[in-house]
């Protein structure tokens, strides 16, 4: 392998860094704090999907640290498929409660990924976010992860570059507010298609409401 192969893994950590390292300089200041967002109210019916809650555990919201979150599964009523929301807000991450990659928790809970890519999704607005697609197992299932992080109007797919976005926005607009959305749809019979088109219908229904949930 040739030597400068070897720095290249090394980068992502090291821009990291000197993004934390900004980040700290800029805790002197007074953090502008956005109005408080309630999912407690985030609609349970979104198109044809019906939502039902569930409830984090005391271990798992320990890890997440404060903040609010929601876990919700809904139920197409038309097909009858399933695709699972999970959407966690910290309104501050300057204390070191910062977003948690999907990367670290999926196989964390037995989930193995069989494959990952960039994906791209069309937003209300016609403009194109760039999106995490992952295709994890775990003994016989197999599920369709979508994942992406969101602070004040503006998608990242990749976590390093949220954290240098982050450390951006608390130097000039002294922000540290931010989001992650994980949708998850099963994948019935191998077919990563349907499993696709479903959670790709429950996504459109979903972005125009986040708009109103997560603080531009």
């Amino acid at each position: 392998m040739p030597p400068f192969c070897s720095w290249k893994r090394f980068v992502p950590l090291a821009l990291v860094l000197v993004a934390a390292v900004a980040l700290l300089n800029a805790r002197s200041r007074v953090e502008i704090l956005p109005p408080p967002v309630e999912l407690s109210s985030f609609p349970l019916v979104l198109g044809p999907w019906q939502g039902i809650d569930l409830n984090l555990s005391q271990g798992e919201l320990q890890v997440l640290g404060p903040g609010q979150f929601l876990l919700r599964n809904y139920l197409n009523t038309k097909n009858q498929s399933v695709a699972n929301l999970f959407v966690a807000y910290f309104p501050s991450q300057r204390s070191g409660d910062t977003i948690h990659s999907p990367k670290n928790c999926i196989p964390g809970s037995g989930w193995a990924p069989l494959s990952s890519t960039y994906f791209p999704i069309r937003r209300p607005d016609g403009s194109t976010m760039v999106v995490n697609r992952y295709i994890v197992a775990k003994g016989g299932d197999r599920d369709l992860v979508f994942y992406w992080y969101l602070a004040h109007n503006r998608v990242a797919a990749n976590e390093y570059y949220a954290k240098i976005l982050l450390v951006r926005d608390a130097i000039n607009l002294n922000r540290t507010d931010g989001s992650l959305i994980r949708v998850v749809v099963p994948i019935s019979g191998r077919d990563e298609n349907a499993a696709q088109s479903r959670g790709l219908d429950f996504i459109r229904q979903l972005l125009p409401v986040l708009d109103r949930f997560i603080p531009h």
